[in-house]
């Protein structure tokens, strides 16, 4: 039995419980105000779901899934992920977060701060560039022609095969986009972000698109640098 921690159970950390549960996962929820606000959820989720502490989820968890704002990563524990995969949902938004320099000029990628902060643990960018509603709407059994894939990245292949079977067990089918450092490709406004899942013209709307993993390695491979980004 495998137990997935979360730290952050908003949209997307909500959604990943349901499609874990779903898939048999045991799941361990917390967020930055207290097990006892988790509780509407929990009952949701039923039996496979208990409310925690983010240390408490982190040290539970078989695996972790961080998916707190930006600004927060720094609070994410790091003694209970020694050793662990981290599955890491982040994203930038400077209106939200602040401002992050070393992101402005793109010297590094949101998932490789985290990976800093967290040394002992293994980082696997995922589950960062797809609306919540289409997370849920699009999953689809192992062999359905009708099933799409997300990206992932990290520095670990063990760490990303572990994110691929996890994929898999959610409906998911995996394109493994490099290491950490290419996570750009995927980030805030780039081809491959959450506008793909919308489909052509954002006419899916909630239900979502289909994006096979052929779409996706060929926006991944379209992606361009904010800088290198035409103006407008």
């Amino acid at each position: 039995m495998t137990t997935l921690g979360l730290i952050g159970s908003g949209n997307i950390g909500g959604t990943v419980a349901k499609l874990a549960v779903a898939a048999g996962y045991d799941v361990v929820l917390s967020n930055s105000r207290g097990p006892e606000t988790l509780q509407d959820l929990v009952a949701e989720l039923g039996p496979r779901a208990r409310a925690a502490t983010a240390a408490q989820a982190a040290a539970a968890g078989d695996l972790v899934v961080v998916t707190v704002p930006l600004r927060a990563y720094r609070e994410v524990p790091v003694e209970p992920l020694v050793g662990k995969v981290v599955l890491d949902t982040n994203n930038y938004y400077p209106q939200r977060d602040g401002v992050f320099p070393e992101l402005e000029n793109e010297s590094t990628t949101t998932s490789e701060l985290l990976a800093a902060h967290l040394p002992t643990s293994k980082v696997v960018k995922v589950f960062n560039n797809i609306y919540y509603k289409h997370l849920l709407s699009l999953a689809r059994p192992a062999g359905a022609p009708d099933r799409s894939a997300l990206a992932i990245a990290g520095d670990d292949a063990t760490a990303k095969a572990t994110a691929t079977d996890v994929l898999d067990a959610l409906g998911y089918d995996a394109v493994d986009a490099g290491p950490l450092a290419e996570g750009w490709r995927y980030q805030r406004d780039t081809a491959a972000y959450a506008n793909l899942y919308f489909g052509a013209d954002g006419t899916a709307g909630d239900a979502g698109a289909q994006v096979d993993a052929a779409t996706l390695r060929a926006a991944l491979a379209s992606a361009r640098r904010y800088a290198d980004t035409p103006a407008g």
